[in-house]
């Protein structure tokens, strides 16, 4: 603790690459408000972007610096910066939660001996060599906060820590937000008007950016496949610029003469209405997902969810119970089962949907989520 700070009220600094959207950038925003209605100050560095206005709102203040770089030079000049910041404002804890942003953070706690945190949010690749000691800034913590179970072996087993330094923080939704009660007729239909989702026709939703882990062209096969002639699939998510991997969906879902079955509609700033639209909401990632937020507020809109069987949604997901499971990466298994889902009467699916929003108010909220980080900035200062 800075002797300037009261021992109840710390300065966290919260370090991330940039602000535009996400479950890394929205867990800081949570836990921004978390720490500022705790009574701390809430600082947060990053490059910037939409979300920093949420940052503000909650009760945080943003300082702007190219934390997006890559670059070794950019890093080391990022390191004085954050050194100069946390001596300025007087930090106590930084938190660390993407690996180029936490080589500057790390220095920059080691040069001011501050206390280090951070938050390993995704089963990095180590596909070349000295991926793993880039990773291994991530595990660099006094803490490490795990977002899954998943991700906790996957520390333990590549970088060695020990499970008393690793604490386990699923990410959560706010049930008061994402509950199907609170969305109105109109804030369906302004979407469903936009997206030309037409009734009667079985709707499936795949959330997420568009980019080919995710599985976006796993779910388009596996519609090709379906036995149901009549459903269609929304693919809610920006490509970020990858205008190329677009242009393939687009291209794949011609091949397969389904065109007029798929819609690709960007971002959407209403996803609790754009939910309630789903009949069915998938995420068949084809590469292991850290947790998979989008999962979790499926369900707590009680939407019947299709995952696939690894990472964080085997967690998420109990199969036949909160929704179901298929293997990564098949299309004949997921056609299958999205022809089983939406075969189902009201009465399975309401008792599906109705199982999978209890799962998430008793284990996967934001106020979870925000007391066991707080939980954890209390342990660290000791």
């Amino acid at each position: 603790m800075n002797e300037t700070t009261d021992a109840a009220y710390p300065v966290v600094l919260q370090v991330l690459p940039a602000l535009d959207g996400g479950g890394v950038e929205r867990g800081t925003v949570e836990v921004t408000q978390a720490i500022a209605r705790a009574g701390g100050r809430a600082l947060v560095a990053s490059a910037g972007g939409r979300l920093v206005s949420s940052v503000e709102r909650a009760g945080g203040r943003h300082f702007r610096l190219p934390l997006d770089s890559k670059s070794p030079w950019r890093l080391w000049r990022n390191a004085a910066a954050l050194a100069e910041l946390i001596r300025r404002e007087r930090v106590d804890i930084v938190h660390a939660r993407s690996r180029a942003p936490a080589w500057s953070a790390w220095l920059a706690a080691r040069r001011t001996g501050v206390h280090f945190v951070t938050t390993y949010h995704a089963p990095y690749g180590e596909n070349f060599p000295l991926k793993r000691r880039y990773n291994a800034v991530m595990a660099q913590g006094e803490i490490v906060i795990a977002i899954s179970n998943f991700v906790a072996g996957l520390i333990r087993s590549r970088h060695g820590v020990p499970p008393e330094r690793i604490r386990v923080i699923p990410r959560g939704v706010d049930p008061a937000v994402f509950d199907p009660a609170r969305v109105s007729i109109d804030r369906m239909a302004k979407l469903a008007k936009a997206w030309r989702v037409e009734d009667g026709h079985p709707t499936i939703m795949l959330p997420g950016r568009l980019t080919r882990w995710k599985g976006q062209t796993v779910l388009i096969e596996a519609l090709a496949r379906m036995r149901n002639r009549e459903a269609c699939v929304v693919l809610v998510g920006s490509d970020q610029g990858r205008a190329k991997f677009s242009a393939e969906l687009v291209a794949l879902a011609a091949r397969l003469g389904v065109s007029g079955r798929v819609r690709m509609v960007g971002h959407c700033d209403d996803m609790p209405a754009a939910l309630m639209l789903s009949d069915v909401v998938v995420s068949p990632s084809i590469a292991p997902e850290g947790f998979g937020r989008v999962v979790i507020e499926a369900q707590s809109m009680a939407r019947i969810v299709i995952g696939t069987d690894h990472g964080g949604a085997a967690e998420t997901i109990e199969d036949g119970v909160t929704g179901m499971r298929v293997p990564p990466g098949d299309a004949a298994a997921l056609a299958v089962a999205l022809d089983a889902a939406l075969a189902m009467d009201a009465e399975a699916r309401a008792a599906m949907g109705e199982a999978a929003r209890a799962s998430v108010s008793a284990r996967y909220t934001t106020a979870g989520l925000q007391a066991a980080t707080l939980d954890v900035y209390r342990e660290v200062l000791g």
